[in-house]
Parts: structure tokens; C-alpha cells; sequence
């Protein structure tokens, strides 16, 4: 079935086909779209050609620990819960200093795990839209402020304002013009056309490699995701 692009896409790594039978079932009662892995192997294969927006992870697998998939997760921006087994307090802790949003001890109740798969979305959302992030560059919107990987980095107003184009408009080729409609000089007279060309050799050089805007000759700019 096809699924619109809004559908939020769960991904559960499980190695027990009954656990993971039963929430492909629940997960997609509630709405969402679901993906699936038995082991580390297969789970690499699916995060790196899906979109996914949170990960249910075992921790315990034949090939590995689910904090391996979970971290890459999280290099990403999703959100994770785990399951385990483990149900001492050395575990618990150490799963959130892995990244975990949410923690749950087998056996679980479904609906459970749903009310919480529910929260840390909404939770998520929530965070997500103060914070934008492309490459290595994040912008902390509510405060202002950007960094390029943990580096506070100053720019000028127009050069925040034309990073934060490029990077609400991430894999999308934008020309000069619909770049240069959307930012004014402090004055209120449009940015000219050879400004602009300072503005984004400016960004590069502050920024360095935590992004990567691209040039496309005689058309505009591009980052990528």
C-alpha cells in the first residue's frame, strides 16, 4: 500500500519473529508505516535506504547489540526505544547514555510501548522544529545561533538568514532569484545578485566542512541532506 510521505515510519530491529510479528501489527493499526530487521546486518541495509523516524531496537542480537544500529539512528536525528532483557539499573543507565528517548523490560504491554512510541514523536517533533540541522551544521533557531559540529560559529544576520534557506530547503536546488527574493539588507532594498555571491562564499568559509553548499553554475545553490 502506498504511504503518503507524512506517515510516520517506525522501524523495529527484533530477532524473535512472534515480538516482531505482534508490532508490525500494533504499529500499523496506529497509522504508522513499519520496517523491519532480524539483525544488525540486515538493520544497516534498511536505516540507510529508508526514512525512518524512530527505532524500536533490541538491544540483545545474534550479530551484534541494537546500540550499534541505535547510534547511527541518533547520528541521524531519530528517536529510540529500546527493548531488553536487562532490567538492572547498570542497563537502564547505560541505555541512555547510549541515546535511548525511551526504555522498556521485556515482556512488555503493546500498548504501552505504543503510548510511548506516541510521546517521544510528539516529543521529538516538538524538538525538531527549534532545531535544524544539515551535514554537520546545526541551528539552534529559537536561540539564534548556529554550530558548525560543536563550534559556535558568528554570522551576520543575512548570512543566517541565507543558511537557514538552504537548509530548510535540504537536496533542493534553489536558484539566485528565489534566494535573493526572500532576504533583505538591513535597509529593506533587495540583496544584489554579486552580495549574494559574498554571502555564500562567506558561509563556507565560517562553516568549513560541517556543510557542504553546492554551486550549480549559472542556476543556484544546493545542500545536501
Amino acid at each position: 500500500m502506498d504511504r503518503d510521505e507524512a506517515t510516520k515510519k517506525i522501524f523495529i530491529l527484533e530477532d524473535d519473529v512472534m515480538i516482531t510479528s505482534g508490532l508490525v501489527y500494533a504499529i500499523e493499526s496506529e497509522g504508522y508505516a513499519a520496517e523491519h530487521a532480524k539483525n544488525i546486518k540486515e538493520a544497516f541495509a534498511v536505516i540507510e535506504r529508508t526514512r525512518i523516524d524512530l527505532g524500536i531496537l533490541d538491544m540483545q542480537l545474534p550479530d551484534g547489540r541494537g546500540t550499534e544500529i541505535g547510534r547511527k539512528l541518533k547520528e541521524k536525528g531519530v528517536p529510540v526505544i529500546y527493548l531488553t532483557v536487562e532490567d538492572d539499573e547498570t542497563g537502564i543507565v547505560k541505555a541512555f547514555e547510549d541515546g535511548a528517548d525511551d526504555y522498556m523490560v521485556k515482556p512488555f504491554r503493546i500498548r504501552e510501548l505504543l503510548a510511548r512510541v506516541k510521546r517521544t514523536l510528539e516529543h521529538h517533533n516538538i524538538e525538531s522544529a527549534k532545531i535544524l540541522t544539515v551535514g554537520k551544521t546545526r541551528i539552534d533557531m529559537e536561540a539564534g545561533k548556529v554550530y558548525a559540529g560543536e563550534k559556535a560559529v558568528e554570522l551576520t544576520a543575512l548570512e543566517y538568514r541565507v543558511l537557514l534557506i538552504l537548509a530548510s530547503n535540504k537536496g533542493v536546488l534553489l536558484t539566485r532569484s528565489q534566494i535573493l527574493d526572500k532576504i533583505w539588507d538591513i535597509d529593506g532594498n533587495f540583496v544584489e545578485d554579486n552580495t549574494l555571491t559574498v554571502y555564500i562564499k562567506r558561509l563556507r568559509d565560517k562553516l568549513g566542512d560541517s556543510i557542504n553548499i553546492d554551486t550549480v553554475r549559472g542556476i543556484g545553490y544546493r545542500v545536501d541532506q
